[in-house]
């Protein structure tokens, strides 16, 4: 008698009514269990039955219950769906097909079909792209999927590239040129400086070459150094199908093993490269550096022809300014070039360690690759004299670009960082008391006494300090306008010495070209700003992603499975402490169980980057340890590390 009752349903709907509701994000678990976050400091369990209708990620509103004197929620209603478009591996069964995505807290078998202009075959073990059309929250009844496009084949040795490339929507091939793309088009005067000794510094491998600088030595003992860029702009027209490409991808994308352009390769390879021997287009910038190390205001910029006389390596030229190895400048012209811009950098790191910040050297690791793919070792590079030298000149000409750009237009693509705000200062000088350190808050929020902080830091060389420190800083941004960039320690900074890699650059250099020859400069819009930002957050993400992968991969080897390695603690969270292994660059867990196994016992700080036992601090960011790895999981690439004692 009650079925179908119309006051029975309705007494039913306004109970239900009355149930509290909470909003907030599915945290899965492993064993089948979940937790709705509502905020930082509050979540609620969700048993295994109803997560059956939700996943890992989504955004949803719950019905908060009591059940056997404990809080859970039940999912009500979808706000948004983690997964939308993804990528994950198929499986096969009885000529049905599922994709299961690959996130790591993401298992589902989705069940999926190709799209009707998907025409690829699919195998148990590819890979692919997939939409989610349904949603059991939404009141259908399975999870599905379409399929969009096949990534890879199970056995393709790329995995790792081609993957991580498709899920941050990043182009694999270089862009395609025109005819009309390889084709000179400024008729610019140039001026003739085919007869210097302009040389390039780079690595043995790089082909395309951005930069190529001449130095001469007055008799007063200034040093003169021309910096000549490599000019695609003058092939580029702005607004042009190639420029938006440009545009559309920022950057060229170096991954391990190898790199994608932002330019087709013709061009950033070859008509602009500015290789040896080989009459280039340029736009070039004349500086004078006084014998102190500061850069007089006789700065100019113009358009050249050069010819660079040749192409010298890192390793050679560090090895022959060191006394080593067995490597000598080509000829007599080159090597005094060699001498003079080693004066010039020395000079220079003086200036900047008494007026600016100067960077600590860091280990860099690099994969030595096969031909397909497989990781045969990791090495490991050091910031050498060269590269200093280099760096101190490209260093010179931004700084120059930046105020030629301010005096004259008042806008350009600026790279600025603001240091502290004024709460996170007042952090900092509160941190820093306990280490007898004085400093105020309204100091370092200048540039002035942020340098004189920095440089009291480098003085102290505490890696655990330096590390909280950073913690504390406002992150690098690009501006439109002019501002200033506190960790290099300068009153205003603009790159323009990489067109050939980076869009912001030729931005940049048809600026610096308007300027030269008195036109009409286009002040670029904070859209392109967001533009460039966004794709250069998107290639670090898939650079990490990928050496992720391969990290797994190589030490998945038999020979590294009981050997123990050192390894500097690089993070500190609630659940354990990250490190990264100092021979190789690897990035490692320590679940909190293995670092202390009476949970109660053990503090894990992340505000302070330390960790607690029996309130005694153990261990801390910057710390070396010692660790064996446990569990190398290739499905997540996370690698599981346990501290040896």
């Amino acid at each position: 008698m009650f079925q179908n009752n119309p006051l029975l349903t309705k007494l039913k709907k306004n109970l239900r009514a009355q149930i509290p509701r909470v909003e907030g994000i599915v945290k899965s678990n492993e064993r089948g269990f979940g937790f709705l976050e509502v905020d930082t400091q509050k979540s609620y369990f969700i048993p295994p039955q109803n997560m059956k209708k939700i996943m890992h990620g989504d955004k949803i509103i719950a019905l908060l219950k009591i059940e056997k004197d404990k809080e859970i929620v039940e999912p009500e209603r979808l706000i948004e769906a983690y997964l939308k478009r993804f990528v994950g591996t198929i499986e096969k069964k009885n000529n049905t097909l599922f994709i299961i995505p690959d996130y790591p807290l993401l298992k589902n078998r989705i069940i999926c079909h190709p799209d009707k202009n998907c025409m690829n075959i699919f195998q148990d073990g590819d890979w692919a792209i997939a939409k989610l059309t349904q949603h059991k929250l939404k009141g259908d009844h399975i999870f599905y999927a379409e399929l969009n496009e096949k990534i890879a084949y199970k056995d393709d040795p790329f995995i790792p590239w081609w993957v991580t490339l498709a899920k941050h929507k990043i182009d694999k091939q270089e862009p395609i040129a025109e005819a009309n793309d390889l084709i000179l088009k400024e008729n610019y005067p140039r001026k003739n400086l085919t007869d210097l000794d302009f040389i390039t510094i780079d690595n043995i491998n790089t082909k395309d070459i951005d930069d190529a600088i001449f130095v001469d030595e007055e008799s007063n003992g200034n040093i003169c150094l021309t910096v000549a860029i490599a000019d695609p702009t003058a092939y580029i027209e702005n607004g042009s199908k190639l420029d938006y490409i440009a545009l559309k991808r920022s950057f060229t994308n170096y991954l391990p093993g190898f790199n994608i352009p932002m330019l087709p390769r013709n061009l950033s390879e070859n008509l602009c490269s500015l290789h040896p021997n080989q009459c280039r287009p340029v736009l070039a910038c004349r500086i004078i550096i006084l014998k102190d190390g500061s850069i007089s205001n006789n700065i100019k910029f113009f358009l050249a022809w050069i010819k660079s006389k040749a192409k010298l390596s890192y390793n050679h030229v560090s090895d022959w300014i060191e006394k080593s190895g067995s490597w000598t400048p080509p000829t007599k012209s080159i090597q005094k070039q060699i001498l003079i811009l080693h004066r010039l950098c020395l000079l220079r790191i003086k200036w900047r360690q008494i007026n600016a910040v100067l960077f600590k050297d860091r280990l860099e690791y690099r994969f030595h690759l096969s031909e397909n793919g497989s990781v045969i070792d990791v090495l490991v590079e050091k910031r050498r004299i060269s590269h200093k030298i280099i760096e101190e000149c490209m260093i010179i000409a931004n700084i120059s670009a930046a105020n030629f750009l301010s005096v004259n237009l008042g806008f350009g693509i600026y790279n600025i960082h603001r240091g502290f705000d004024s709460i996170n200062a007042k952090n900092v000088v509160s941190f820093l008391r306990n280490y007898n350190l004085n400093f105020n808050a309204e100091e370092i929020t200048t540039l002035k006494g942020f340098c004189h902080l920095k440089r009291v830091l480098n003085i102290l060389s505490n890696d655990y300090i330096d590390n909280r420190i950073r913690r504390f800083q406002s992150f690098g941004d690009l501006s439109i306008t002019p501002g200033p960039h506190f960790s290099l320690g300068f009153l205003e900074y603009a790159t323009w010495t990489s067109p050939i890699r980076k869009y912001s650059d030729m931005i940049n250099h048809r600026l610096l070209k308007a300027i030269i020859h008195k036109e009409k400069a286009i002040q670029p819009s904070e859209t392109i700003k967001f533009k460039i930002n966004e794709q250069k957050r998107r290639n670090r993400m898939a650079e990490r992603d990928i050496s992720d992968w391969l990290y797994t991969i190589f030490l998945k080897q038999k020979k590294y499975q009981n050997k123990k390695f050192y390894a500097e603690i690089t993070d500190v969270s609630r659940n354990g402490m990250r490190a990264r292994l100092i021979e190789n660059g690897a990035n490692i867990f320590i679940p909190g169980t293995l670092i202390h196994s009476i949970r109660e016992e053990i503090n894990l700080n992340q505000e302070t980057g330390q960790v607690f036992i029996n309130n005694i601090m153990r261990y801390k960011i910057s710390d070396i340890i010692q660790i064996k790895l446990l569990d190398i999981r290739l499905d997540t690439r996370k690698i599981i590390a346990k501290i040896e004692f």
